[in-house]
């Protein structure tokens, strides 16, 4: 070890101003914070080309006087903490005495203030540390401070910033959390010459939501309002129906400190369960205001997290507070009821309705008809008597369900189904029709040849073409009289023996002294969500209208930089401005529900350097197309197909499990099987 140094006073603050400035967004925050403290009632932010060399933060707070100004630079100058009392129960946003110090020792700093006590304001021009100048200045009451050039003098720090598009989201993200902190300051946000940002300032938390996320997500809010064992929580919570895919949208204020908690985000997912769908999450913006003896937030340089003495009655006040609204809150309930009433009320409303419904299906026109020369028919109700009653013919006059018009398809089936109305109606010579109808239609069953009959045929595992194989296999079992011969053996090693199907579920082949049951629905599954992942970017479609969807301010960025990756996947997607994105086509799989939630788990997995960015919910969406449109347990399958199941899964060693994770095929050794006869 060498020898101990005291570390000079200007390396000192650099290493200090490391722990408080990381980037322009640091600055920003510590300047609000003390704006804040100030007792200001409008702050003005503006920054330019990211904040990377211009920051200017205004008030109208009660100013820094004159004799003050230069101890406000040094390090631990503070006039919210005194003694060490003061440090166990800290109600300002800032009190370490090193915002100003740590933010002139890596930059430009120039300070116009005047104190309301004060005719003349100063200004003050601090350059890494040293005094420039201190002169008199014409100003209203309140301070402005400006930041020029962050980290010139330290260029390694300098080069680890990045773009000026990701710099300035950052800032916007600080000005957005300290914005919904404390809604009664009015907030004016400036990005390179533009407003981007502006708040009412009228103390009302909902008009500050609206400001920063948009008409939309705030019209999807439920008001919370609950106090529990000394803590109270208010805010706002979004509804079950508007839950997004991650917790991006979740934010804690803890005293009008924006923090990280995750005994708060815990305390929200557990009171959702039951209400929101798995896997997402709901959005919130809840203060907590409990006694600033009971919170520690001097735990972390950037204060963004906090210590609690016990957090069990804070996870209790959340918990309970968001449990509460969501029951008060919940539309759909009160949908139900009032479905519930109606059907009360009126005990025929579900007829009417299920009537509607068969109305809608029975008026649909038949397709491809086979006499179109025929009359229209029209089927009467069934009476009540077993007398006849004989319905008009004009239109007019006929009941909108059950005497529509319909074109026949097949008369045969139209006379049978008056012959049940003439059985029900006590004609007893229809009788001897049905009965006739049902015997033709099981003879037809049991004429149908079953797949059992059919004997085992050998397909050979090679790179030929599959139409040629089929025609093969085809002529062969029409020309030979005795299937059995088909059954030879194949000396290639990648050849199997087609032995059958068990319970029209399992394909059963021969390889290699193995014997392997394929479970057909399983690798049928498989093979097409295999295929959906491969030709998503082929079955894009247009959208009729665009889908715009709202990203978390942090991600937005990455996802602008990376909007050729969407299109890899199958999504037409352009920057709709800060921050939204316009969702133009998407695979024809996902449905415009989906689309949202979709856009938003890929543009965080982009923020994430993810390579490849198909979200959970892509994935979701091709499991459940895939098993709707595979081969079900059960059905009815020929020997043809089975055979080409079984030889497309011995050539690609992907299709060994279904999406669920469930296993395609099992095999039994030869030897396994002689040791269960006692041959081995």
């Amino acid at each position: 070890m060498g020898r101990i140094n005291v570390l000079d006073k200007h390396v000192a603050e650099l290493i200090a101003a490391g722990e408080v400035v990381e980037r322009p967004s640091s600055v920003i925050k510590e300047l609000v914070e003390n704006s804040i403290d100030a007792g200001a009632k409008s702050v003005t932010v503006e920054i330019k080309n990211g904040g990377t060399t211009f920051m200017r933060v205004t008030d109208d707070g009660v100013g820094i006087m004159r004799d003050d100004i230069r101890n406000a630079f040094l390090r631990h100058a503070t006039s919210k903490v005194c003694v060490e009392s003061d440090l166990d129960s800290i109600a300002t946003l800032g009190f370490r005495g090193e915002a100003l110090a740590s933010v002139s020792a890596v930059a430009k700093v120039e300070l116009i203030t005047c104190a309301d006590c004060e005719e003349v304001g100063t200004s003050y021009v601090i350059e890494g540390g040293e005094e420039v100048a201190f002169n008199d200045a014409g100003c209203p009451i309140g301070t402005t401070i400006v930041v020029r050039d962050l980290f010139y003098n330290i260029p390694a720090r300098q080069k680890f910033l990045k773009k000026d598009v990701a710099e300035g989201n950052a800032v916007a993200l600080v000005i957005d959390r300290i914005a919904l902190s404390h809604p009664e300051i009015a907030f004016t946000f400036i990005r390179d010459s533009k407003q981007v940002l502006k708040t009412a300032g009228d103390g009302k938390l909902r008009s500050a939501i609206y400001a920063v996320f948009g008409r939309e997500f705030s019209n999807s809010l439920i008001e919370v309002d609950y106090e529990l064992d000394g803590i109270k929580v208010q805010g706002y919570i979004s509804r079950p129906e508007f839950s997004r895919p991650n917790r991006n949208m979740q934010t804690f204020f803890v005293n009008n400190r924006y923090v990280r908690s995750r005994t708060a985000g815990a305390a929200v997912d557990e009171a959702a369960k039951g209400s929101v769908m798995v896997g997402k999450f709901l959005c919130c913006v809840l203060n907590i205001s409990m006694s600033f003896s009971a919170v520690d937030v001097n735990v972390h340089p950037a204060k963004i997290e906090v210590r609690f003495v016990n957090e069990r009655p804070l996870f209790n006040a959340v918990y309970h507070a968001v449990k509460s609204a969501l029951m008060k809150g919940d539309k759909r309930k009160e949908a139900v009821l009032s479905d519930a009433s109606v059907k009360k009320q009126d005990p025929f409303a579900q007829f009417d309705l299920r009537a509607r419904d068969v109305a809608k299906s029975v008026s649909a026109p038949v397709l491809n008809p086979v006499n179109t020369e025929q009359k229209p028919l029209y089927i009467p109700d069934i009476p009540k008597t077993p007398e006849a009653t004989t319905q008009p013919a004009d239109d007019k006059k006929l009941t909108p369900f059950y005497m529509r018009k319909i074109e026949v398809a097949d008369r045969s089936k139209v006379d049978d189904y008056l012959s049940a109305l003439d059985v029900i109606a006590g004609n007893k010579d229809g009788e001897q029709i049905v009965t006739a109808s049902k015997n033709q239609e099981s003879a037809a069953v049991e004429s149908e040849p079953l797949i059992t009959d059919i004997k085992p045929m050998v397909s050979d595992i090679t790179d030929s073409d599959s139409k040629g194989t089929t025609e093969t296999v085809n002529k062969e079992s029409i020309d030979t009289p005795e299937p059995q011969s088909l059954l030879n053996e194949v000396s290639d090693a990648n050849a199997f023996k087609y032995i059958g199907e068990a319970f029209r579920t399992y394909i059963i082949i021969e390889v290699d002294k193995e014997l392997i049951l394929i479970d057909k629905h399983a690798l049928h599954e498989r093979m097409i969500y295999e295929q959906l992942k491969n030709e998503v970017d082929s079955c894009s479609q247009l959208l009729l209208v665009p889908v715009a969807v709202t990203l978390d301010k942090a991600v937005y960025t990455s996802a602008v930089e990376n909007l050729d990756m969407f299109s890899e996947c199958g999504f037409e997607v352009e920057d709709f401005g800060f921050p939204t994105l316009l969702v133009r086509s998407a695979p024809q799989y996902i449905t415009g529900e989906d689309i949202s939630d979709t856009i938003i788990e890929m543009a965080d997995y982009i923020a994430q350097n993810k390579k490849d960015i198909r979200s959970d919910k892509m994935d979701w969406i091709f499991h459940n197309v895939a098993c709707r449109a595979a081969i079900k347990a059960g059905n009815r399958s020929t020997d043809l197909e089975l055979m080409d199941l079984a030889r497309k899964m011995l050539l690609d060693d992907s299709l060994r499990y279904c999406p669920h994770g469930r296993p395609v095929c099992i095999s039994l050794k030869k030897s396994e099987i002689e040791k269960q006869f006692g041959r081995a």
